[in-house]
């Protein structure tokens, strides 16, 4: 895709106005006031776009493209498929969802249909390729969008049959799936793989093998879906790139399995602004571009956001000055292209009437959020050469949607609060707050490049991440891994020898045993005996705490209270030309804080900026061959003083490079 812009605009839905054309007229006056450069059509448009089976009207559709292609707006185009017309349920039942306990929705929703229905599949077939003959070739067309946010599984009996053929093409025969998957518990063997069903609370969901390989297989099928629609836009249109809109922390799919099938990764962000604290949901937020970023280690676009607020969460707040901008230049930073909101006009009924867009119900530009939008439309058009540059990261924290999908089912050692997430977040933390980029990956991806890798909680180890590991710290790499690592494999069988299985020795421990905390329960981390490096007095940890035995490792710090009182907590082990760190429990924050500068300085690693980073302040930075970008933003409620080198930089934007006020945003170009 040939960027020569920052994309900038959103969600449109003409289809909504059609009887209203001075306000269609008026939206594109308002999209060129507002620097509005892109607009998404089509996402949910197939009830007008096909009101019969097999009747086509696009003509609608071309006017709304010409018109926007005659006022310089480029179009990313959508097929409709995230939700079904009313004749299309009618005439196919099949094609509605099957649930868990095995009843067939009703029609409504959205993604309320099954994706193996060979029927859903050839109606989509169709309208994908009669729109990609009638419009993909116009002009306007810079992108295509594939249906809207995918998730949801079906357990209709056309799903059944699949998961069966996926199962037997995976295991081959019977009896090894019944050794992957433990059956032999509780009696549960199968003698053929036609006796399989889906997990059901009614039948069988106690099988953790079949629990995991259902996830793996709705994953599968939901890309073969994707592959399928791409395929009827291919046919008709080969060259314009493809996405998929993927969503904040989705369990459902995994979405690294889309990485091959789509050109470009996007995402729809919806942060809890002003919540608790914005420092906070900023760090959250940008490990979430960072994971996009990294699902093809490429330059991603945000597709939606929300430039006012939501209606949808438990507190629809709205945006505070600057905060819109702020939330804006952070996905910029982290590696978007692109700055795109749901929605341009404010939709007039059902259940997003009260979701915030450029365009509210009063209808006029005189309005706070219009301003704001305006405002940063051109803004953007000043930055333009960010493009054509890419986020670079010496560090990684593994961050794996399988693994979580195990760990969530295992059962033990907490089945309330095992705070993956969480965890995984204090690594990420901890490296942002000392100036560096940080690439979340998850257990299939390379790490030879690194210097750094974090992998918090791998409770499943899979795809040979162990042996990648050992060969990282043997080269040189350092490597932290934290409790509740390598205890099962891929079918989630607990490995037997000792954990972290394959591990051991380069760990220089093993885990004895774990104990579960309770709410409000806690224990502290003290310094062991000559520790190597320079730490607080003591450190809180709750939920999980971490017996074990060293070997060849040395204990950096140990627990100070109950009957594992004395035991290491934190080691560290010399392996081949690298070191092992290893964090036996869910410590607080800044022990991560003390640990990873100790880190950086092991690796010779040097933050984006000199000086001391204050408390509140993200910094990321986008390079290309001949510069670098470096992103400084404020997220404190005050103003912040930063002592930087005028003779280094060159303010592309900011009004000081000593100053940044509150929710403000200082882009620097690094002199070379």
């Amino acid at each position: 895709m040939d960027y020569s812009q920052i994309l900038y605009g959103g969600d449109y839905n003409p289809e909504q106005w059609l009887k209203y054309p001075d306000i269609l007229e008026k939206d594109v006056l308002y999209m060129k006031k507002a620097h509005i450069n892109t607009v998404t059509l089509g996402v949910f448009s197939w009830a007008i776009l096909e009101p019969e089976e097999g009747n086509f009207c696009f003509s609608w559709l071309e006017d709304i493209m010409d018109n926007l292609y005659a006022h310089g707006i480029a179009v990313i185009l959508a097929t409709p498929s995230g939700a079904r017309p009313k004749w299309l349920a009618e005439l196919y039942p099949e094609v509605l969802r099957v649930d868990e306990s095995r009843n067939r929705n009703l029609f409504g929703g959205r993604h309320n249909h099954c994706y193996t229905s060979p029927v859903y599949r050839e109606k989509v077939r169709r309208i994908n390729k009669e729109l990609a003959l009638r419009l993909g070739k116009h002009p306007a067309v810079i992108l295509w969008h594939i249906s809207n946010e995918y998730g949801g599984e079906c357990h209709c009996p056309l799903c059944q049959q699949a998961f069966r053929v996926w199962l037997q093409k995976k295991y081959a025969s019977i009896e090894v799936l019944n050794e992957s998957w433990c059956t032999t518990f509780w009696s549960h063997i199968y003698q053929s793989f036609a006796q399989i069903e889906s997990p059901s609370s009614r039948g069988e969901s106690m099988i953790h093998g079949l629990n995991l390989d259902w996830k793996r297989f709705v994953t599968d099928q939901t890309v073969d879906f994707v592959r399928r629609e791409i395929k009827a836009i291919k046919s008709e249109e080969p060259n314009k790139p493809i996405t998929i809109n993927m969503m904040y922390d989705y369990e459902g799919l995994n979405y690294h399995k889309f990485a091959d099938i789509i050109d470009i990764v996007s995402w729809d962000s919806y942060p809890t602004w002003h919540k608790d604290n914005d420092y906070e949901t900023a760090m959250q937020t940008g490990m979430q571009h960072d994971i996009m970023r990294c699902i093809k280690h490429k330059p991603f676009l945000l597709m939606e956001s929300c430039p006012s607020a939501t209606n949808w969460q438990g507190v629809s707040k709205l945006k505070k000055p600057n905060m819109l901008a702020a939330a804006s230049f952070q996905a910029l930073a982290h590696g978007s292209n692109s700055v795109l909101y749901f929605q341009i006009r404010q939709s007039r009924g059902s259940c997003e009437k009260f979701h915030g867009a450029v365009i509210d119900h009063y209808g006029g530009e005189d309005t706070r959020v219009f301003r704001e939008v305006s405002d940063l439309g051109k803004q953007l058009g000043n930055i333009k050469e960010l493009l054509g540059t890419v986020v670079h990261a010496d560090v990684a924290v593994v961050y794996d949607w399988e693994n979580r999908w195990a760990m969530k089912d295992a059962m033990g050692p907490r089945n309330k609060g095992l705070f993956y997430k969480e965890v995984v977040e204090k690594s990420y933390s901890a490296f942002r707050k000392q100036g560096l980029n940080v690439d979340v990956i998850d257990m299939e991806q390379d790490i030879s490049a690194y210097k750094i890798v974090a992998a918090p909680m791998v409770y499943l180890f899979r795809c040979g991440f162990e042996e990648r590991v050992r060969k990282f710290v043997e080269q040189g790499g350092i490597f932290v891994l934290t409790y509740w690592s390598g205890i099962v494999d891929e079918n989630d069988r607990c490995f037997l020898g000792g954990t972290p299985h394959g591990l051991l020795d380069v760990m220089g421990m093993r885990s004895m045993e774990i104990d579960a905390l309770y709410d409000g329960e806690s224990n502290f981390l003290v310094p062991a005996e000559n520790t190597i490096y320079e730490i607080a007095s003591k450190y809180r940890c709750q939920h999980l705490c971490d017996l074990i035995e060293v070997t060849t490792a040395r204990a950096l710090m140990i627990y100070q209270d109950d009957f594992y009182h004395g035991y290491p907590a934190v080691t560290v082990n010399r392996f081949g030309g690298g070191q092992a760190y290893y964090i036996g429990a869910d410590v607080e924050q800044k022990c991560y804080d003390d640990l990873y500068r100790h880190l950086l300085k092991e690796a010779d690693l040097e933050p984006l900026i000199e000086g001391t980073i204050s408390e509140g302040i993200e910094i990321t930075s986008r390079k290309s061959q001949n510069a670098e970008y470096i992103i400084i933003q404020n997220y404190n409620d005050t103003a912040v003083q930063m002592n930087l080198s005028e003779n280094r930089y060159h303010v592309l934007r900011g009004a000081s490079i000593h100053n940044i006020p509150s929710l403000e945003t200082l882009i620097l170009k690094r002199k070379q």
